[in-house]
């Protein structure tokens, strides 16, 4: 535990605990999104969450030689601000989003965490003492792995209480004064009518399935917007450390 009386271990630490956030944490949410929102079947999820894993695998090579050209710093706060702003796109989803809109914040979210991975690890191995490093990249991996696994409980935990905020404020606005809400209730009720069906009881369960679809929408929102502070802030951590005199040993951070 002494490894992290060292400033870039420790700020480096952190930067791999909110990464491990954000890798596992849209890694759930983007599925979520796609199988409760858009009703899509496992195939289909497969299909249009296989973007930012290509634009991972295209951006390895690059972060890897730019490792050694460009300060680690530098390097992170892009990643950072490139992981931001695909969270902060996120944030006017609507319903109707699909692939194609959902193709620019994964190929933001790939390619940014292949520029923040690199340089986290030089930066928080490299300035340790060598009899230190074996079990400092141990405790560096256990933060990812530990904030991959709060950060799904964070993001569930906060998915379901905002989804249930938001329905409840949206059923306030569907009462029986609400006019709009009334002939919206009749107009779809007197479709079902005719075919003997109770229209009225139809109408209230389809009005009831679009403000919960709308509440899981505005839960979702919220949850990006939270990712995409909590990054935009990392750019400004990033100022805070020292640049690494030495990279760290192959394979040191993994």
């Amino acid at each position: 535990m002494r490894a992290f009386g060292n400033r870039n271990f420790a700020f480096g630490s952190l930067f791999s605990f909110v990464m491990g956030v954000g890798l596992y944490g849209l890694t759930y949410l983007y599925p979520v999104y796609l199988g409760r929102i858009r009703g899509y079947d496992s195939m289909m999820i497969g299909e249009t969450m296989f973007v930012s894993g290509a634009a991972m695998f295209l951006t390895a090579p690059v972060a890897g030689a730019l490792s050694s050209k460009l300060d680690p710093r530098v390097m992170m706060m892009i990643g950072f601000a490139g992981f931001a702003a695909g969270t902060y796109t996120m944030t006017y989803m609507t319903a109707d989003w699909d692939f194609y809109e959902l193709l620019l914040p994964q190929i933001l979210r790939g390619c940014s965490l292949m520029l923040c991975m690199v340089p986290i690890n030089n930066i928080a191995l490299g300035t340790l003492p060598p009899d230190r490093m074996k079990n400092a990249s141990g405790l560096f991996n256990l933060t990812r792995n530990l904030g991959g696994a709060v950060g799904l409980a964070v993001i569930n935990t906060m998915l379901t209480q905002r989804s249930d905020e938001h329905y409840a404020r949206l059923a306030e606005q569907a009462d029986w004064g609400n006019r709009a809400a009334l002939d919206w209730l009749a107009s779809v009720g007197a479709n079902y009518d005719t075919y003997g069906l109770d229209g009225t009881a139809v109408a209230i369960r389809k009005l009831s399935g679009v403000i919960t679809q709308q509440s899981w929408m505005l839960s979702f929102i919220d949850v990006f917007m939270g990712l995409t502070v909590l990054f935009f802030g990392l750019v400004f951590l990033a100022l805070l450390i020292k640049r690494p005199s030495a990279a760290p040993p192959p394979g040191a951070g993994h």
